[in-house]
């Protein structure tokens, strides 16, 4: 079956337009709309994501893993693309003027480049676990194995010694360059999959070209992501209930200013 979804898949490459940083802006206006416009059955579909932190939070405090909170917290930004793709699917159906009723945006796994959405979606969960494992690493080249017993007392380590200062550089570069690699490979991919049933060769270079060609909206874009991810990880990730479908909404409406068939 995958095979056969995997040979009707279209190999004919989209065109990459040129995009500005009032594409995005105008993008996000458009994503903030969607929002609203749909504020009740969302609520259900919203309050997902923080679930999905408090779990993530309460194993990383359950498990002693408290060093890795915050690339817990951080990887919603490696693997969020791929989960706000039901939104996504909501804002194409709103603007094609179909049905947009809650339980719609579960409609991507009728799609017939859903095998490649699944697979795009395991190659970003690799790259969230292998942040994890280097944000470890990290922690334990400048800490050694000494685990954090409470958050004020990590935060001290992390705050008031040279240690923690070289963990919070390192950590940070480490984790843009993950960043980097994921928002590349996935900055038009997945709507593109949802929109057309291309090859996920296809999803990715057309990726890639978008992002090579508007280097300074695409970093804006995820530069957005970012602060907005933090944003709504605070207090206790309950933000997130606004902030991912805002996202995802919005990453809808970037895809199509940057690519068009």
């Amino acid at each position: 079956m995958a095979n056969q979804l995997t040979s009707n898949a279209s190999s004919i490459q989209p065109v990459v337009r040129a995009i500005t940083l009032a594409d995005v802006i105008d993008a996000l206006a458009r994503g903030l709309d969607d929002f609203w416009a749909m504020p009740t059955h969302l609520i259900f579909l919203s309050m997902i994501y923080p679930v999905l932190g408090l779990s993530l939070g309460r194993i990383a405090l359950g498990y002693g893993l408290l060093p890795l909170l915050f690339p817990l917290t951080a990887g919603f930004a490696l693997v969020g693309s791929f989960a706000a793709l039901g939104l996504c699917e909501l804002s194409r159906r709103r603007e094609q003027n179909l049905d947009t009723e809650w339980w719609r945006a579960f409609q991507v796994t009728k799609s017939p480049a859903f095998y490649s959405v699944v697979v795009l979606a395991i190659v970003l969960t690799v790259i969230f676990l292998i942040w994890l494992e280097a944000a470890q690493g990290i922690y334990v080249a400048n800490f050694g194995t000494l685990d954090a017993s409470s958050i004020p007392q990590f935060a001290r380590q992390l705050f008031t010694t040279g240690a923690g200062w070289r963990l919070i550089i390192e950590g940070n570069a480490a984790g843009l360059l993950f960043a980097a690699l994921a928002l590349t490979i996935s900055f038009v991919s997945f709507p593109l999959l949802l929109d057309h049933n291309v090859t996920i060769a296809v999803a990715v270079r057309t990726s890639i070209r978008v992002v090579l060609r508007n280097p300074f909206p695409a970093a804006t874009w995820g530069a957005i992501i970012a602060a907005a991810l933090v944003a709504g990880s605070l207090p206790f990730f309950i933000g997130l209930a606004i902030v991912m479908p805002v996202l995802g909404h919005t990453s809808w409406h970037v895809y199509r200013r940057a690519v068009g068939h």
